[in-house]
C-alpha cells in the first residue's frame, strides 16, 4: 500500500426519512455524540461518533450461524449495524422503551460475548454486544 492511501475512518451513511426520530434514537437513547451537523438547502446531515469502526465481512453460511446464535433463525439482511455497548441487557432495554423492536433478548453466544439484535430506526438491523471476561463476567 502506499504511502497516504490507507483509509482513516468507516463512515456507514444511512437515509432516514424520519431524520429527528433516528437522530433522538441513535445520539440520545445509543448514546453516539455528535460529532457534527451540516444543513444544505434541501436537508440536513449529523455525524455521530460511534467509536472505533471496523468493517466485518462474512459469507453467507456464517452470516446464517450468526442470526442463528443470535436470535434462532435467519433474519439479518446483507447489512447490520453492531455496536459495542458495557450492558448489553439494559442498553435493549433502554432501547426498546425508545421505540426499538427487539427481534432477540441477550443471549451468550460461542464467542464469549452477550448478544441481542433490535430493528432501529431508518430499516437498521442492530446487534448490541457486550463482551465477557472468562470467567462470563461483562470485561
Amino acid at each position: 500500500m502506499s504511502e497516504g492511501s490507507a483509509v482513516r475512518q468507516l463512515r456507514l451513511v444511512v437515509t432516514a426519512a424520519d431524520y429527528e426520530a433516528a437522530l433522538r434514537f441513535y445520539r440520545d437513547e445509543l448514546g453516539l455524540a455528535e460529532q457534527a451537523a451540516f444543513s444544505s438547502p434541501d436537508g440536513r446531515v449529523t455525524i455521530l461518533d460511534a467509536g472505533r469502526a471496523t468493517l466485518e465481512i462474512t459469507d453467507p453460511g456464517h452470516a446464517e450461524f450468526i442470526d442463528e446464535v443470535e436470535v434462532g433463525r435467519r433474519v439479518a439482511g446483507h447489512i447490520r449495524v453492531a455496536f459495542e455497548v458495557d450492558d448489553s441487557p439494559a442498553v435493549t432495554a433502554r432501547l426498546a422503551a425508545a421505540g426499538a423492536e427487539v427481534v432477540a433478548e441477550p443471549v451468550r453466544t460461542p464467542w464469549n460475548s452477550l448478544n441481542s439484535r433490535l430493528e432501529g430506526p431508518a430499516g437498521l438491523q442492530l446487534t448490541l454486544f457486550t463482551e465477557l471476561g472468562e470467567d462470563g463476567a461483562v470485561s
